[in-house]
């Protein structure tokens, strides 16, 4: 096991973080409804050039092609019996393009949720859900992978489970949760939450933060949220590249590099350490946004007019923690595609 995270962290200034998966193999020609893990053996070329995007624009760290690898995700594509097989490789194909890009590259081990609802309110058990997520634990350890990446979280008790599963396989690990529903999770969590959560855990993340969500400015008041209680663990913000439109009868982000630019900046400036892109992000915006992080000099933590003034408006007039409404004049719903 490898702690390269934790080293990056104390020697860089901000770590620049990948983009985004689905986005980029859509590109290169998945098609929807496909499980794109099954890439890792079919397609491995197209993989080592999603990653290799990455590093070529600058990141620091990358995601590997495994955010659907568990046996329930994989059970629709009757994969599911393929967990340890598209783990490992997905992982492999990770390690060999970061020991060849002549600088510390950290390979994170992307694990997303079941897609299935925890009890008491759905019927997957908290020792299920562990066993599910230590059996790619440990396939994307056999791999090669730095550290473990649990993202796109919902449930509190999810992201428990997803921590006692990463100390059996005896990794070091980062999570993420989904702010898209007014400042909250699926499941109603708020930043607070999380960065009270975190704190609970007997294996706690090496850093925590968001991904996802409904735009650059949302997740901007997210990451004020986790610096207003004043966290010391160092904090992710992978936001996507603007909202989705439908063009053409396909999904487009509407986000340009140079608004991903102003993003990265900002989000470092609220408090982030750890800044990458989501949904719609591709190695276009990463490139502006290594710039950004490289060459824009720290300023104080933005307020919300300055976020929204420079990224657009919020989707919710509050984040869910009660005491931050942004004014309606600036505050536009948007539904999330």
């Amino acid at each position: 096991m490898t702690n390269a995270l934790s080293k990056l962290l104390e020697t860089a200034d901000s770590i620049l973080a990948d983009g985004a998966t689905g986005t980029n193999l859509f590109n290169m020609g998945l098609q929807s409804g496909d499980a794109p893990e099954l890439w890792n053996v079919d397609a491995p070329d197209k993989i080592r050039s999603l990653y290799k995007g990455s590093v070529d624009a600058g990141s620091d760290l990358f995601l590997t092609n495994t955010f659907g690898g568990t046996s329930a995700r994989l059970k629709l594509h009757d994969a599911q019996n393929r967990v340890t097989e598209l783990n490992r490789a997905g992982a492999e194909l990770g390690r060999d393009i970061a020991d060849k890009a002549g600088r510390p590259v950290v390979v994170a081990g992307s694990v997303g949720p079941t897609g299935e609802i925890m009890q008491p309110v759905g019927s997957l058990s908290h020792a299920e859900a562990v066993e599910m997520f230590h059996e790619q634990a440990e396939a994307l350890k056999d791999g090669g992978v730095d550290v473990l990446w649990v993202e796109t979280i919902s449930a509190p008790e999810e992201f428990r489970a997803a921590a006692e599963a990463f100390a059996l396989a005896d990794m070091p690990w980062c999570g993420t949760m989904s702010f898209d529903t007014a400042g909250r999770t699926m499941m109603g969590v708020t930043s607070a939450d999380l960065a009270l959560l975190v704190e609970t855990l007997p294996n706690p993340p090496i850093a925590f933060g968001a991904n996802c969500g409904t735009g650059a400015s949302d997740i901007l008041r997210t990451v004020l949220g986790f610096a207003a209680q004043g966290t010391e663990r160092p904090l992710i913000s992978k936001g996507n590249a603007g909202i989705p439109k439908y063009v053409d009868g396909h999904i487009h982000y509407d986000g340009t590099p140079e608004l991903m630019a102003q993003y990265a900046a900002m989000a470092r400036d609220s408090g982030a350490k750890i800044i990458g892109g989501c949904c719609g992000t591709m190695p276009a915006h990463l490139e502006k946004m290594r710039e950004a992080l490289d060459s824009v000099p720290r300023a104080d933590r933005p307020t919300l007019d300055q976020i929204t003034d420079a990224l657009g408006p919020f989707s919710s007039a509050s984040d869910g923690t009660g005491d931050d409404a942004a004014p309606e004049r600036r505050t536009r719903r948007r539904r999330r595609a």
